[in-house]
């Protein structure tokens, strides 16, 4: 299993997609993207408040002029009726039905959005009088480079606030998150590293649970620092961006891994043990065939989930195939490790054992069902609130849930009294004649 954890942390380094750009954007607004689509699409972003603002700088007026370049802006609910309308629009048509268009024959353009009460969702495309045209004659022409800014109004009602509706917030949760995080390791640290050092039979437990609270601290701080940025410039520091969803990833991984060692032999061997050591690890081929295919399963799916997605700051998307398959998965593994404990509470007569297998329930179901509970939540608040809601909602929660198994497993009347100690009831101890040392 150690070796399997390395090998999805280093397939997710090789296969990495690069970082999305913000909302300060960059390119070149061109005649054939803009004929071979009906219109160039340049971008999205989710406008709010009266005084919102599209700034465009161009530099080659002559070739705007002459191509009689413009952007037109589309409501995101109008451009789906548009899509999905069976009128037979032609291309001039659909233009036409833009809710703003900008002509650009100067250097700096400035369109204020006035916007609705509720924000929403506004789609920007290029087209110039070669878009509609059937010919290729004349339509290859030089491209036209760019730089938008999408700016929301900050709380003094100024255009400077380059966070959509969808994204604002997120920076200072994230601030306060580093911030919560700083202060329990100042408080923690030292009494934690003491009791990793001890050794005992939460050893082993204790050191892959810290790793991934740091992996989970590292993705919070990394996405700290790339909205700081974000929020002065609207591109930020898309590898930092990037680094965030990987250590969110290896934080995902590395919990799965250690939740499966701690089940998998209540779950997948407990037929064939005895009432009385349910604890027991047993590294048979199959419960260790069953682990590898539902790690390897996670890992694939976050990778394919990171691949598809095209938001810049989507950490926990649900959107794709691959979200969908995820949560799926996570409620598989939820309903499996329920089931497991249920039959071994059952049974179980010691109050204090039946305490601590309902706490370590609560912790583990926790950190699986909250990512599908709160998609399914999500679906009660407007559009733009839901991926920030299902964003901050998993981490809290899986913070609440790690907050869980820490004071189960460093409870010594607890976990020591359901380990034993002197006996093999430790659950990553491997069955073996050396039965009182433990191993991953």
């Amino acid at each position: 299993m150690g070796g399997l954890r390395l090998l999805a942390v280093a397939l997710t380094c090789c296969w990495w997609p690069q970082g999305s750009q913000g909302k300060t954007l960059r390119g070149s607004f061109s005649s054939a993207a803009a004929r071979d689509a009906q219109g160039q699409s340049i971008g999205h972003f989710e406008f709010h408040g009266d005084h919102a603002l599209l700034c465009v700088r161009i530099n080659n007026i002559a070739v705007a002029v002459g191509k009689e370049a413009k952007l037109y802006l589309f409501q995101a609910r109008e451009l789906l009726k548009l899509r999905e309308g069976s009128n037979g629009y032609s291309c001039s048509e659909k233009l036409s039905k833009a809710q703003l268009t900008m002509t650009m024959n100067q250097t700096e353009h400035n369109l204020t959005v006035s916007q609705i009460p509720h924000p929403q969702t506004w789609h920007v495309f290029y087209a110039d009088k070669y878009t509609c045209k059937e010919d290729d004659e004349n339509s290859q022409g030089e491209d036209i480079p760019f730089e938008m800014m999408l700016l929301n109004p900050d709380a003094e009602g100024n255009p400077f606030d380059h966070f959509s509706a969808g994204e604002s917030g997120l920076h200072e949760f994230f601030f306060l998150l580093v911030l919560v995080y700083f202060v329990i390791a100042c408080i923690y640290a030292q009494s934690l590293w003491q009791a990793i050092k001890k050794g005992g039979p939460m050893h082993m437990v204790l050191k892959v649970l810290t790793t991934a609270l740091l992996l989970q601290a590292g993705s919070a701080f990394a996405n700290y620092i790339h909205f700081s940025s974000y929020s002065k410039d609207g591109i930020g520091v898309p590898f930092m961006g990037s680094l965030a969803e990987f250590f969110d990833i290896a934080s995902q991984i590395q919990m799965l891994y250690l939740l499966l060692s701690l089940c998998m032999g209540w779950t997948i061997v407990r037929m064939k043990k005895s009432q009385s050591r349910p604890l027991q690890w047993d590294s048979t081929p199959a419960s260790t065939g069953i682990a590898v295919f539902i790690v390897i399963t996670q890992s694939i799916l976050l990778l394919w989930e990171q691949f598809e997605d095209t938001s810049p700051h989507s950490h926990h998307s649900h959107h794709n195939l691959a979200g969908i398959l995820l949560i799926v998965l996570r409620i598989c593994l939820a309903l499996s490790l329920g089931c497991g404990l249920y039959q071994i509470i059952t049974v179980e007569r010691s109050t204090l054992k039946r305490e601590f297998y309902i706490t370590f329930a609560k912790g583990c179901i926790l950190w699986f069902l909250c990512h599908p509970g709160l998609a399914c939540i999500s679906f009660i608040f407007n559009d733009y609130q839901r991926e920030k809601v299902v964003t901050i909602g998993v981490i809290l929660c899986q913070s609440v849930s790690m907050v869980i198994l820490y004071r189960l497993f460093l409870s010594h009347s607890l976990y020591w009294e359901v380990s034993s100690l002197s006996s093999v009831t430790l659950p990553l101890t491997i069955s073996s004649g050396h039965k009182s040392r433990p191993h991953f």
